[in-house]
């Protein structure tokens, strides 16, 4: 086998095990399809918004990464996603508890702002609605697996960014 192709299987494993939030697939497909069918006039400033929106895109796309190497990095045995085997609390994890999700928020941010689209900025909230349903009923499910560890890191870290989720008396804020 060449270098190229063992090269290619080894990006194509690593790419299996990178989440596609389906907010953010289905947005960035609508911005195409609407921008094709409807065009919109892009944003000025190209040079800039380009830079931007390139910047947003490596953060985001490096946020994405590091989150699931960390969860990767966690795992003993056969890697699944969507089944975590402990609670992953460093990394990414120590900022956000869905860093993932706040990557490829980023990254479709980024994208329309590189591309100056107005249909990708529309589209954006709604993939972000979508996710932060997935967001609670991943929680609900993680407290279930890992109780009151659980509930002591909702206490320590934000959901997404900012301030962390508990009120001082111990409600949940969001």
């Amino acid at each position: 086998m060449s270098p190229l192709a063992r090269l290619a299987g080894a990006v194509k494993r690593e790419a299996a095990g990178i989440p596609l939030p389906p907010g953010q697939v289905l947005g960035l497909v609508l911005d195409a399809v609407l921008q094709r069918i409807h065009p919109l006039p892009t944003l000025s400033a190209r040079r800039a918004r380009r830079s931007a929106g390139t910047l947003l895109v490596l953060t985001g796309v490096g946020i994405t990464v590091w989150a699931v190497a960390e969860r990767r990095r966690h795992t003993t045995g056969s890697f699944a996603l969507g089944r975590p085997e402990a609670l992953v609390t460093s990394g990414p994890y120590s900022a956000s508890r869905h860093p993932m999700y706040l990557g490829w928020w980023l990254i479709h941010a980024g994208v329309a702002v590189y591309k100056g689209s107005r249909w990708a900025a529309a589209t954006l909230p709604a993939g972000m609605a979508v996710e932060h349903f997935g967001a609670l009923w991943e929680e609900k499910a993680l407290q279930k697996e890992f109780g009151p560890a659980y509930s002591q890191y909702m206490g320590n870290v934000p959901r997404y960014v900012g301030f962390p989720a508990r009120t001082p008396d111990g409600g949940e804020r969001s």
